[in-house]
């Protein structure tokens, strides 16, 4: 195992797996600017690396995956005339942030315990699989402070639930305990507190079980075609589907089924 700690992130690789924890507990995980540049080069590791298929997103403690933006440090700003923004966060430290590195082509799993509120929410939405503990508590808060989910949530948020449940939060601030969210389809899983790390575990297992190019290519054409009608999703050439499709795996796979036992992925 490698690890490499700052102030602000903590960064482990284990394997195929990334794990990547927000490490601000003492102010429930809230995201300044420096953690937004760590994360940058964080992303940046984690795309450039082969050997990592598969990411966990995390906050430190029991209290928060993240409760987004570090408001303390927001206020300052202000007072020194330089926190006018909107959407995205061109210009900005971490810039592109993960919720606009749309074509970030490794799954991750978000694992959530407490709250994720505004920016940690906005995260969550742009993770592939999530996993939380019972006691999460997730919301798009920033109406509530003059403020606008400029993250992507007030983008994702309807693309993900009914658009009047989406508006029903984005326009109150309103928050939803993790039923409520597994309701909606917004998580994959809930489970006990002390239930959450094996539960992850699990799932990140299984997408390990699979070839890491046809997960890739699939995150793609699902991500890319979202929006588009179906002869067009059908018609558009995909990186990763390219890549998958001229790959040993595409072999492997077919090749260890008939001789009946487990593929051995490479990635290649």
């Amino acid at each position: 195992m490698t690890v490499a700690e700052s102030r602000t992130v903590e960064y482990r690789k284990e394997g195929h797996v990334a794990t990547v924890e927000l490490a601000r507990p003492e102010v429930l995980n809230a995201m300044n600017l420096r953690m937004h540049a760590e994360l940058a080069e964080v992303w940046d590791d984690i795309e450039a690396d082969d050997e990592i298929w598969v990411v966990v997103l995390c906050g430190r403690g029991e209290r928060a995956f993240s409760v987004g933006q570090d408001l303390k440090e927001l206020v300052a700003r202000i007072d020194a005339g330089t926190a006018r923004s909107s959407f995205g966060s061109a210009g900005k430290p971490g810039f592109p942030r993960i919720t606009e590195r749309f074509s970030f082509p490794k799954p991750i799993v978000a694992k959530v315990r407490g709250y994720a509120l505004g920016g940690g929410f906005e995260l969550v939405l742009a993770c592939d699989i999530v996993i939380a503990s019972a006691d999460a508590e997730f919301g798009l808060t920033e109406a509530k402070l003059g403020l606008i989910p400029g993250a992507g949530g007030v983008f994702r948020l309807p693309r993900q639930v009914p658009y009047r449940v989406a508006m029903g939060h984005l326009l109150t601030g309103r928050r939803m305990s993790a039923a409520r969210a597994a309701e909606l389809g917004l998580i994959n899983e809930v489970v006990a507190p002390d239930e959450l790390d094996a539960c992850a575990d699990r799932w990140v297992a299984d997408v390990l079980a699979c070839a890491p190019l046809s997960v890739r290519a699939i995150k793609q054409a699902a991500a890319e075609s979202i929006t588009e009608p179906l002869a067009v999703a059908f018609a558009r050439e995909y990186h990763w589907e390219t890549a998958r499709m001229q790959s040993a795996d595409a072999e492997e796979g077919p090749r260890a089924f008939v001789e009946k036992r487990l593929p051995q992925w490479t990635g290649h």
